[in-house]
């Protein structure tokens, strides 16, 4: 089956300079350059050498913009495999769990684009703000208790009225852990750090970079896009950076339910076993007033942030009397989304 004159159009306005070559970078698509977004020095009291991954200066301000561009590339898969005709009908549409900002990303690029409306499963105790904001970009709600039990993918594209489609949330085929955050995690273990603190809400982030930096550590035939020092990075403590508080300010990485997590301690203990990361990575337990501290502290050095994405910083100054002094430290901002 043949595509129709505007799936040829959006087919063809889908660009991909290269998978790994940093002279060739996808991201961001109206704007591609590799790093896509700074990293800066910032002043943290008791360390001299702390650094900021800023995702804040993403097209709607987190890194899931490049979340987004991923499924703007499935999209063209889902073209590409029409053309041949290995598929017929309408394209899929997505379905997605979302507290806002992955879902305002992924829209954002769909509109862009032309393509279907996500469907968005959110809380019903969601600020009403940020669904006026979601509707507006063009994304349908659907409104459930995210608190009573844990959803399957079946489960999220009946409430999202879906049969047919698939879900973002949880899909496997998406390659979650190992193509979201690719090019971000190359830029993150490029700094060569001593520690490094990584939000840990869906968990995606984290496990793409242990999964880069692995794969660096482990090989003479490293990426194009690798430029790090091996020896350092073998001995890098990344430190996800969690919550079980239900009321924490750092919303975005509290859920009573994270059914499609991959992280276990045994994952992440054989990791260190294995060499693949510094002996104390692992996931952590951050307290609220670490947390208030961090944001306070970003907010005098006007980085812009919200409480989950600078979560990171916060854990920083909960270990302090852990930590070297002089130690290279790099914090990964997530950023703050940019409703409008």
């Amino acid at each position: 089956m043949s595509l129709s004159l505007e799936e040829k159009r959006i087919l063809e306005s889908i660009y991909i300079a290269s998978e790994n070559d940093p002279l060739k970078p996808e991201f961001p698509s109206d704007d591609p350059k590799f790093p896509a977004t700074p990293t800066v020095r910032i002043s943290v009291p008791g360390f001299t050498n702390v650094w900021l991954k800023d995702e804040s200066k993403n097209p709607t301000g987190t890194h899931k913009d490049r979340m987004a561009w991923e499924i703007i590339v499935t999209y063209r898969d889902f073209l590409l495999a029409k053309e041949r005709g290995q598929i017929t009908g309408d394209l899929p549409i997505m379905s997605i769990i979302s507290s806002g900002s992955a879902a305002f990303a992924i829209q954002t690029q769909l509109r862009h684009y032309g393509l279907p409306n996500l469907r968005v499963l959110v809380d019903a105790h969601i600020d009403i703000q940020i669904i006026e904001s979601l509707k507006k970009i063009g994304c349908e709600i659907y409104e459930t208790n995210l608190s009573k039990y844990p959803l399957g993918f079946r489960d999220i594209l009946t409430l999202t009225n879906n049969p047919d489609g698939f879900d973002i949330t949880s899909n496997e085929a998406l390659d979650p852990t190992t193509r979201f955050y690719d090019w971000l995690s190359y830029e993150i273990i490029n700094n060569s750090p001593d520690y490094c603190f990584i939000p840990f809400g869906t968990g995606n982030l984290y496990e793409n970079v242990l999964n880069v930096n692995k794969r660096e550590i482990s090989t003479t035939l490293h990426d194009p896009r690798f430029s790090g020092d091996v020896d350092t990075l073998r001995r890098c403590h990344f430190i996800g950076v969690t919550t079980n508080n239900p009321r924490t300010k750092a919303d975005k990485l509290y859920s009573p339910h994270l059914p499609f997590v991959h992280f276990d301690e045994q994952w992440i203990r054989f990791y260190r076993y294995a060499g693949f990361c510094g002996d104390n990575s692992g996931v952590q337990l951050l307290q609220e007033s670490f947390l208030e501290k961090a944001y306070t502290l970003m907010e005098e050095q006007r980085i812009d942030c919200e409480y989950s994405g600078i979560a990171g910083l916060g854990m920083l100054l909960q270990m302090k009397e852990s930590i070297p002094a002089d130690a290279k430290i790099l914090i990964v901002n997530t950023g703050k989304v940019k409703y409008r």
